[in-house]
């Protein structure tokens, strides 16, 4: 990745420090639809983790008002440049716009691509990604951002509770507010001490910093956002790969052809299928002469790593995680081991095999220890009679198939002695059983009292 000659400072940003759930994604779309329909913004590229480079075209296709062309870059190297050559290449007058992950930014070509593609705007979603001034994803996007008219940054982490990461993303967003090079921010807003005078030991006049952090950015607090809703859905959609989606299809298949060449279909043998097409989802395999599940696709598990990042060690806050399988519990739990530990935090769990004497202390721990800052339940188990306020916030891995058990575990968080508007985040594998779920789910219908009239709008 060569270094890109480019003056720092020619292009305007700004950032849009909003909570989880107070609508940047929304307040994005509308900002670039204004540049378009301006004339001053023809090409866009969003930059964002992995698990929400797929959220960006749903969301487009609920908000944007104006036309567009998008493409998220996914897949090997080849698929990759192929997309984006084809975005440049498309024929209409609309709106170009490319998604990418950070991971991908600076290696040898896409790099070099996504110089030429010379976005018009550049917006980091969850700029936290982009903390580390010398990380490789960090000088690309300082390089890509050189380029730009215009960049915007996303993130509902508040940075001034890291002061030293604002550094990286401020290079990008405006190298004029905090300059070009990390030593001299940090000798002007840090003191050092310990093992070689290589540590931060305290920041100094954070006030000074704050202030120049909020001249080109706006803050949105859920607690400030008294119109919105108490309860607000998102749906994370986790994209399979062919080798996935071949697997999931062939389970698909199969089932419907077991279940049609049956003579009697009841709830019982609906379900059973089902359960193996959901397991798929959640990234297990049941195996015809296996004793367990195995683990095959890790989708789900680093959609979830994503949020844990942003939003549990970056953010500063707690989260509760429901999953309806056992081997999801236990993945899940080893996810939290490895991105908590780094930090000093942990997680605790709830499921069918923790004794019923257990289980209050385990919520007593979650709600009253700082450093305790991730429940993971099981929903059957996990779902009533718990109160896990501590949290505002609640991501779904998978749910049931029962409207009533989903309903109960709504109300962990939602209920007396939450003083914050909720946040639920559904991971759903896109086109399978888990978009089917949850629109009945939607509808309050309960699966197992349905599925046997129904069976095949299911497969």
């Amino acid at each position: 990745m060569p270094p890109a000659k480019i003056t720092p400072g020619t292009g305007k940003g700004f950032g849009y420090l909003f909570e989880m759930g107070c609508g940047k994604t929304l307040t994005a779309i509308a900002t670039i639809g204004a540049g378009y329909q301006m004339g001053h913004v023809k090409r866009v590229l969003i930059v964002a983790p992995t698990s929400v480079v797929a959220v960006w075209p749903k969301e487009f296709n609920d908000y944007a008002a104006f036309p567009y062309t998008i493409r998220t870059l996914l897949g090997d190297k080849a698929k990759r440049l192929k997309d984006l050559d084809d975005l440049v290449r498309f024929p209409y007058r609309h709106l170009k716009v490319a998604v990418i992950n950070y991971e991908s930014t600076w290696r040898d070509e896409i790099f070099e691509a996504l110089l030429a593609y010379d976005a018009d705007l550049i917006i980091c979603d969850e700029s936290q990604r982009i903390k580390t001034h010398d990380a490789a994803q960090s000088k690309a996007m300082h390089q890509l951002g050189d380029r730009a008219r215009y960049k915007l940054i996303l993130s509902g982490t508040p940075v001034q509770n890291q002061a030293v990461d604002i550094f990286s993303q401020y290079r990008f967003l405006d190298p004029s507010i905090f300059g070009d090079n990390f030593f001299a921010f940090r000798g002007r807003y840090c003191e050092m001490g310990g093992f070689n005078r290589k540590q931060i030991v305290r920041y100094k006049d954070l006030d000074t910093l704050i202030k120049k952090e909020h001249s080109i950015a706006y803050r949105v607090t859920k607690d400030e956002a008294l119109d919105l809703p108490e309860q607000t859905f998102e749906n994370r959609v986790v994209p399979m790969n062919k080798k996935e989606r071949s697997i999931y299809d062939k389970l698909r298949r199969d089932g419907y052809a077991e279940l049609e060449g049956s003579g009697t279909i009841t709830a019982t043998t609906v379900l059973t299928k089902l359960l193996r097409l959901q397991q798929f989802t959640g990234g297990f395999l049941v195996e015809d002469a296996a004793d367990r599940p195995k683990l095959v696709s890790r989708g789900k598990l680093d959609a979830l790593e994503d949020i844990l990042l942003d939003y549990v060690v970056d953010g500063r806050k707690k989260l509760v995680i429901f999953a309806r399988f056992l081997p999801e519990i236990h993945e899940i739990e080893a996810l939290c081991k490895k991105v908590l530990g780094k930090a000093d935090m942990r997680a605790v769990a709830i499921y069918g095999d923790i004794k019923k004497e257990e289980r209050g202390a385990i919520v007593q721990q979650f709600q009253k220890d700082p450093a305790t800052t991730v429940f993971i339940g099981q929903i059957d188990t996990a779902g009533t009679g718990i109160t896990l306020t501590a949290a505002d916030t609640c991501v779904y891995y998978s749910v049931n198939f029962n409207f009533a058990t989903y309903s109960q575990s709504l109300s962990r968080i939602h209920r007396i002695g939450q003083k914050n508007r909720c946040t639920y985040i559904h991971l759903v594998s896109e086109k399978t059983i888990d978009e089917t779920i949850l629109q009945a789910l939607a509808k309050k219908e309960d699966l197992a009292k349905t599925v046997v009239d129904n069976w095949r709008a299911f497969f």
